[in-house]
C-alpha cells in the first residue's frame, strides 16, 4: 500500500504550487528572519524546459497569485483538461499506478513461503523511483528492469509467479 501510495502521489505542477503556497512554510521563514525577508522561488517549469529554457525562472511575491490559480487547477489532473497531461513523465507516471498494481496482483496469486521473497522484491520497487524529469524517467528505466530481473527469475525458479514479460 505504502508503494502504491507513493507512485500515485508524485509531484506535478500542481503539487509544487501547493507545497510552495503552504502557511508553514511562510511562518518557518518568519521565525528565522523576524525583521523580514524577501522570498523568490525558483522553478524551471518542465514546459518551459521542453521549449528550450535552460536556467531556472526566479519568481518573487508577484507570481503567488499564479501559484494560487495553478493549486486550484489540480482538479484538472489527469483529465482531458490538464495542460500537463501531454508530458512524457507525466504519462510515465500514469501508466505506472495501473503497471504496479497488475504486477503487484499477479505476484499474489500464487503467494506460498516460497514466493514471499520475490514478491517483497516485487512489491518494493517504486522505492527505485526518485528524482523530477530526466532523473525520474531514468529511475523508472531501471524500475523496469529490475522488474524483468524478477520476473525472469521467476520463470527459471520453481515457475511460481505467472508474471508477463510486458513489465
Amino acid at each position: 500500500a505504502r508503494n502504491l501510495y507513493k507512485l500515485m502521489a508524485y509531484k506535478d505542477e500542481y503539487e509544487v504550487a501547493r507545497l510552495l503556497l503552504r502557511g508553514a512554510a511562510a511562518d518557518e521563514i518568519r521565525k528565522q528572519f523576524p525583521g523580514g525577508a524577501r522570498v523568490h522561488w525558483n522553478l524551471h517549469p518542465p514546459m518551459l524546459r521542453a521549449l528550450g529554457l535552460r536556467r531556472k525562472l526566479k519568481l518573487g511575491p508577484w507570481a503567488r497569485p499564479l501559484l494560487v490559480a495553478l493549486r486550484a487547477m489540480r482538479k484538472l489532473r489527469g483529465t482531458a483538461l490538464d495542460p500537463f497531461r501531454h508530458a512524457e513523465v507525466r504519462k510515465v507516471e500514469r501508466a505506472l499506478i495501473d503497471e504496479y498494481r497488475g504486477m503487484v496482483q499477479r505476484a499474489l496469486q500464487p503467494l506460498s513461503p516460497a514466493t514471499y521473497d520475490l514478491a517483497v522484491q516485487l512489491a518494493e520497487l517504486p522505492d527505485l523511483i526518485r528524482g523530477y524529469e530526466s532523473i525520474k524517467l531514468g529511475n523508472v528505466a531501471r524500475f523496469h528492469e529490475r522488474a524483468a530481473a524478477l520476473e525472469e527469475e521467476a520463470r527459471r525458479g520453481a515457475r511460481a509467479l505467472p508474471l508477463s514479460a510486458q513489465v
